[in-house]
């Protein structure tokens, strides 16, 4: 028990380095009528050289190749005291930063107008972010956390939808690069509507966001029938999947 307890906190020192640097994104939207988003991420306490950033060549559930770093560009590099930094594009979707110093901020535009699930959109009723599309990040720091602040358009009465956790003011966190990849993003003036599942001494919040101008009578039809498939799957299976934050948002 004593030789287990041990480990446990010598792995903690080990990993703790990279476990407790976050990954910072911080996203602006002040060119919404043209379809863009800017986008900025910080690298710090980096070891290697150089540093390997990419986007995403496919999505969870699309594993065809879709080449996401096509719809990025304007990409550059700062170190932690605004001055450039060397970053080559090495492919269609790979950059390479060089004499980092162990810090990196990279700024760049991403232009999303393809609303289908894939792909990310972006106009002036919604921003539908799907993280593949929308990220670029680093392979070397999959395992640490990744947190998002979006810069909602003032003049537009958008609020945030999804499953990554609200920590703050318009910041939102991801235990790892996985979570925040299988955590799509809506930001609009949506539609909402919830019911409670109690199973198993345990409440569910079943949430179901509804972005579009569909009348009372559509939306209500549409969420009934959420419920009887949210209700038909603990019959079926006898359980819920254990959601964080006992929340799910269709």
């Amino acid at each position: 028990m004593k030789l287990t307890f041990i480990l446990g906190v010598l792995l903690g020192w080990l990993f703790y380095p990279c476990l407790g640097q976050k990954i910072e994104y911080n996203v602006s939207f002040e060119k919404v009528v043209h379809h863009i988003a800017d986008i900025e991420v910080v690298f710090k306490n980096i070891e290697k050289e150089p540093l390997v950033t990419r986007m995403s060549r496919s999505s969870p559930g699309r594993y065809a190749l879709h080449e996401f770093a096509k719809n990025v560009y304007d990409v550059s590099a700062l170190d932690q005291n605004g001055n450039d930094l060397n970053i080559q594009k090495k492919d269609p979707y790979q950059w390479e930063v060089i004499n980092h110093k162990g810090y990196v901020k990279i700024d760049y535009k991403l232009f999303a107008n393809r609303g289908d699930g894939t792909y990310s959109q972006i106009d002036e009723t919604h921003g539908h972010l799907n993280s593949p599309a929308t990220f670029i990040y680093a392979p070397d720091f999959k395992v640490r956390p990744h947190q998002i602040t979006f810069n909602l358009p003032p003049d537009l009465d958008w609020s945030v939808a999804t499953q990554l956790q609200h920590i703050g003011d318009g910041v939102y966190h991801a235990p790892d690069l996985d979570y925040l990849m299988d955590s799509p993003i809506e930001l609009s003036n949506y539609q909402l509507k919830e019911f409670v599942l109690n199973h198993d001494r345990k409440k569910y919040k079943i949430q179901f966001v509804l972005h579009g101008e569909a009348e009372a009578e559509d939306f209500n039809g549409y969420f009934e029938k959420v419920q009887k498939i949210v209700r038909e799957e603990v019959r079926v299976f006898g359980d819920l999947p254990d959601f964080d934050f006992n929340r799910y948002t269709f």
